[in-house]
């Protein structure tokens, strides 16, 4: 007999990443995972080069240097800030790993980041996925589904794959209406791209209630994500128990400089914001002139829905494939009509434009 995991673990169905590369295809764009077009901070690069230098040593086993340096730029105490080596992915993970038991119910949106759900059943946990049919994350519909039982709730603010967002004020409705152990964990992956005047990622939040988290990445507008790099915004007491349960010296000693670079250089921050913004307008209002909907995002990508038919999602993406270009397909987000647009560099957008007027015949 073979050992068996624990219940929950053999419901999971497995992440599949965007692809990377298309058969038969030797240049391709890749516009599926959500990268920088303008790369990292040349001071991250200066200062990886840098700390390659000290590869046989082991690194400050808190992350103090990069802990430091996102306390400096955010004006936070670094003490309650938890960073990790495995993006923020392993953050989120490490919070349902640290406070998730068996029959517990976690409470995320139906077209929420598919990692949620992982991390839910992984802890022998209860899922409840909140209806979103205006691909907005709805306060009402989560309220309505908050019960003794619910112990967190995940929301990615802004969402992935819709690029929606809901605002501060929405967001203290939200926390509002749970209990105090339950956790309000704020997903604040894209929280650099937002330029609005109602919307907060996190932070104020956390500073005053003790069952809220934020956590950000260094993958998005930093463009490390080859690096792999998160941190959390916590309440003394989370960063305790993520201290405990996580792996020691979890970020290595090039990924702490690399980072704390990166996060110094706002010039770089801006002009990657500047350059979201610019291509974000371009595509959106290009990719409607020919019929499609796309919808308002505050993010770093565009969620395009196809009609149903000869030109649908499907039909659409290979025929993107066939021209070099590689966009997200986001049926396992419960989005079968969609495909998910990254920002990218000006060649890239005006190509995806061309190739879409052409599929749809424009």
């Amino acid at each position: 007999m073979a050992p068996t995991p624990k219940p929950g673990v053999l419901d999971i169905t497995p992440y599949v990443a965007g692809r990377a590369g298309l058969a038969g295809v030797e240049h391709v764009i890749k516009l599926s995972s959500n990268e920088s077009p303008l790369g990292p901070s040349p001071l991250a690069v200066e200062a990886l080069l840098k700390a390659a230098r000290d590869l046989e040593l082991y690194p400050e086993g808190s992350a103090q240097i990069l802990r430091e340096a996102i306390g400096e730029v955010y004006g936070l105490d670094p003490a309650r800030i938890v960073a990790s080596g495995d993006g923020s992915d392993a953050i989120l993970t490490m919070l349902a790993n640290g406070y998730l038991r068996p029959g517990d119910e976690v409470l995320f949106s139906e077209h929420d980041f598919i990692l949620y759900k992982i991390a839910t059943f992984a802890n022998s946990a209860t899922p409840v996925e909140i209806p979103d049919p205006k691909l907005r994350f709805d306060v009402d519909a989560a309220l309505a589904r908050v019960t003794p039982r619910t112990r967190m709730v995940f929301i990615a603010n802004p969402n992935n794959p819709t690029g929606s967002y809901i605002s501060h004020e929405e967001m203290r409705r939200l926390h509002a209406g749970l209990s105090p152990d339950t956790l309000l964990v704020i997903d604040s992956a894209y929280s650099e791209y937002v330029r609005k005047n109602d919307y907060e990622a996190g932070i104020e939040m956390v500073s005053r209630y003790p069952n809220v988290v934020m956590t950000r990445t260094f993958s998005k507008i930093h463009g490390l994500a080859g690096m792999r790099i998160g941190w959390t915004y916590a309440p003394a007491a989370v960063c305790d128990v993520l201290n405990r349960i996580r792996g020691p010296f979890n970020v290595s000693m090039m990924q702490q400089h690399a980072a704390a670079a990166a996060i110094r250089d706002r010039a770089h921050v801006e002009r990657s914001v500047a350059h979201n913004e610019q291509w974000k307008t371009y595509l959106t209002e290009e990719i409607r002139k020919l019929g499609l909907t796309v919808n308002e995002s505050v993010a770093n990508f565009v969620l395009i829905q196809f009609p149903k038919g000869e030109k649908n999602s499907v039909k659409a993406d290979a025929f993107l494939g066939s021209k070099g270009l590689i966009l997200r397909g986001v049926a396992g987000y419960g989005l079968p009509d969609a495909l998910r647009l990254t920002i990218g560099s000006a060649e890239a957008n005006e190509r995806v434009v061309a190739a879409l007027r052409e599929f749809m015949g424009r």
